[in-house]
């Protein structure tokens, strides 16, 4: 008998258990907590904590060849579940706001700063460049543009890419607010702007379809994310494809989450995660989102003074690619400085406008990268 407890203990996950699952299963379990208590982005931290979870229990097998988590992967490693997550988002999307107000694509720009220039600080960290690019990346607040560069530049970071991308994703509502009010006037967070413009079914039509030919003349490396992305929205504006519209936005769109943020979460095991590099890509992505927030903030700005008073400065931080969450974030100060100001459909310009830029940027990075 003796003899039998003592195999069976040595075939349980206890006897391989160290300090570092532990502290990787706690990150989990707090991932868990932000999402289920305090509503932080719980369609992604959910199965990413829970499956951080399950890949820090020894013994399992999920990682190993043949596991399940190891087929969950095969999606991001080929490139599969990003594109399909802009399908989805596309589908969900109207460019109404930003096609009405064709200025703010440069907020949308300019939010993107922050990602060449966090760029050069990982240089500085002593990154490859490769490594880098996908580090900077975060700085457009996407998630499936840091993951799809991630994978495709620096597998190896993918997990603490990934988990600081959703991160502050999840965490716009805290980081942004001080950034904007440092950087604005309570007069120019009082801007009460006009209501956004219509625009036609035939110009809603037109422009997914002129915009992927057009990046994918200048930017071919992008065309994977670009392309889905404007698919998806033709499904929306043609109007004769709802059931692929609903299914891109709704039952497919979910399934792809659930094996996307599985698989993110499969990366997150102690021994890739628990490392020195880890704290760097942290750190280095709050940077890049915070650069972001205030290189739109400042365009916002100068646009305040182009326009005599008539923009509201605050929209810039809407330039970030974290749909609609900067938008919301926007609206929520607005209202805060003035009852009557209703700014969310203007920054919804900006935040459509930096998902495009976001998805850019990355194919100009593959391509010098490449």
């Amino acid at each position: 008998m003796p003899d039998m407890l003592s195999r069976f203990f040595q075939s349980t996950a206890f006897v391989a258990f160290q300090w570092q699952h532990a502290v990787m299963i706690a990150v989990g379990v707090l991932m868990l907590y932000l999402a289920i208590v305090r509503k932080y982005e719980p369609l992604l931290l959910v199965p990413i904590g829970f499956s951080a979870i399950l890949v820090n229990l020894p013994l399992t097998g999920l990682l190993a060849e043949g596991g399940l988590f190891h087929y969950f992967y095969f999606g991001i490693q080929a490139s599969i579940f990003p594109p399909l997550i802009f399908m989805g988002i596309g589908a969900m999307t109207d460019f109404g706001p930003l096609l009405s107000q064709p200025r703010t694509f440069l907020l949308g720009a300019a939010a993107q700063f922050g990602i060449f220039g966090t760029l050069l600080g990982a240089r500085a960290f002593g990154f490859t460049f490769a490594e880098a690019a996908a580090i900077a990346n975060i700085g457009g607040a996407n998630g499936p543009t840091a993951i799809y560069l991630g994978s495709q530049l620096a597998d190896h970071l993918l997990g603490p890419i990934a988990v600081a991308a959703y991160s502050y994703m999840a965490l716009v509502p805290v980081i942004q607010p001080p950034i904007i009010k440092l950087l604005t006037t309570r007069k120019e967070r009082q801007v009460v702007m006009k209501d956004v413009g219509t625009v036609s079914h035939r110009v809603k039509i037109i422009f997914p379809i002129a915009t992927t030919i057009i990046a994918a003349l200048i930017v071919p490396k992008a065309t994977p994310l670009i392309g889905m992305f404007m698919l998806g929205n033709l499904f929306r504006e043609s109007g004769v494809v709802s059931r692929l519209s609903d299914t891109a936005q709704n039952e497919l769109l979910n399934i792809v989450t659930i094996l996307l943020a599985i698989s993110v979460g499969s990366k997150m095991s102690a021994e890739e995660f628990l490392t020195l590099n880890t704290l760097l890509i942290i750190g280095l992505g709050l940077v890049a989102f915070s650069i972001g927030t205030a290189g739109g903030v400042l365009l916002g700005k100068l646009m305040y003074v182009l326009s005599k008073g008539k923009i509201n400065p605050m929209i810039g931080a809407a330039g970030v690619a974290a749909v609609p969450m900067s938008a919301r974030v926007v609206q929520k100060l607005g209202q805060e400085e003035n009852p009557n100001n209703f700014l969310l459909m203007n920054a919804m310009g900006p935040n459509v406008a930096g998902t495009i830029g976001s998805a850019i940027a990355a194919g100009v990075l593959l391509a010098l990268a490449g």
